[in-house]
């Protein structure tokens, strides 16, 4: 039986603090722009208060894009148009800087941390620090075989937690989570059919780099096969992970969990990152509080899961790329709301009068009543 009990989750993750996200609302209330004027900034604004406990908000000074990486067996049956076990010739890119990616957060000033989880590759060809929580090389083909073993999926898990502290003890305030894959959507849309009772045609999506009908047809019948696997555990998260997740998909689901223990805000990229988020709800409900979806991908799994957990995204631009990049493009948004929650100033009562009268500054006030005239005895004046 596991060490790790997932259940534990449910009392150790809290919601965003309610009392501070009203002080927030209440300020925004007092400063110059009217309520409403800012749209979404204000709600975002808001939201970051309550994460970070703090009113006026902190700026976002220190966020980090964070991805973990993959091979999925089920690449072999063509669903993908990457060939299998090519993901690492990704991660080299991101490595590079020649990644889209690596030129959005180059240009923020964000640092990228690739995390190797299951690459179809020699971990010595790639630096330590992307290499050293590898659990397995590839993660089984979910039609036939299970992802990866009990163990696997439980080191998995943790090797997430870990990453997730190691970030939240550097400094990070916030981060964009997101996965380097081949064939990463395909086990993405059977966890969120599962988790959403629905059928394989519902969630199968084309891809980042779009599949033509055949390779979706193979790719639909995956996923229809797999969830006849997923269905007998989905009691159970971490059999769930295990049986059709893989490792990249189990690391961000502890990733996802261990940051809202410690308080630290993300922005979700896409379908990969929404499907871990998804097992990351079922296995404790308030976790989404502490998560924003940066981006609609137009994957129909990353909808259906989005909608189950009540989180919508902040961009819709059609961005299938994956890699973080929905989510990096989300992130100039979420540090402006910061920005402006944190440095606009609070209005004095006295500046109000003359705007709320109706009279610029300066104006006379030729047919106003006397100061007095009509107020009873010790009312107070506007």
């Amino acid at each position: 039986m596991s060490s790790l009990n997932l259940d534990d989750f449910t009392d150790l993750i809290e919601r965003p603090d309610g009392g501070v996200r009203r002080d927030a609302e209440e300020r925004r209330e007092r400063q110059g722009l009217p309520p409403g004027a800012l749209g979404r900034l204000d709600e975002l604004g808001e939201w970051l208060s309550a994460a970070q406990s703090a009113v006026p908000v902190k700026t976002v000074d220190r966020p980090r894009v964070v991805l973990f990486a993959g091979d999925h067996g089920v690449a072999e049956l063509g669903v993908s148009a990457r060939p299998a076990g090519s993901a690492a010739a990704l991660v080299r890119a991101v490595l590079a800087g020649e990644s889209p990616a690596a030129v959005l957060a180059r240009r923020q000033e964000v640092p990228v941390r690739v995390v190797d989880m299951a690459l179809d590759c020699d971990p010595a060809e790639l630096p330590e620090e992307v290499a050293g929580h590898r659990v397995r090389r590839g993660s089984g083909r979910i039609d036939v075989e299970d992802a990866l073993t009990a163990d696997e999926a439980e080191r998995a898990v943790r090797a997430g937690m870990a990453v997730a502290d190691e970030e939240a003890d550097s400094g990070t305030d916030l981060v964009v989570l997101g996965d380097i894959s081949v064939g990463g959507t395909t086990p993405a849309a059977t966890l969120i059919a599962a988790l959403c009772g629905t059928d394989a045609s519902v969630v199968t999506g084309r891809g980042g780099e779009a599949i033509d009908d055949l390779a979706w047809m193979r790719k639909c019948a995956a996923v229809r096969d797999a969830l006849r696997r997923a269905r007998p555990v989905l009691g159970d998260q971490l059999e769930l992970l295990a049986a059709v997740g893989g490792a990249d998909l189990a690391a961000m689901t502890g990733f996802l969990l261990q940051c809202a223990v410690r308080r630290t805000p993300v922005i979700l990229d896409g379908v990969v990152a929404s499907a871990a988020a998804l097992v990351a709800q079922r296995v404790a409900f308030r976790s989404p509080d502490w998560w924003l979806a940066g981006h609609d991908s137009g994957e129909p799994a990353q909808a259906k899961a989005l909608d189950r957990m009540a989180l919508e995204p902040l961009l819709a631009h059609g961005v299938k790329v994956g890699e973080g990049v929905g989510g990096l493009l989300a992130l100039p948004l979420v540090r402006a709301a910061a920005a402006l929650s944190a440095e606009l100033p609070e209005r004095k009562p006295a500046e109000d009068a003359p705007a709320q009268a109706g009279l610029s500054e300066g104006d006379p006030a030729e047919d106003a009543p006397a100061a007095d005239e009509g107020l009873p005895s010790g009312a107070d004046r506007p």
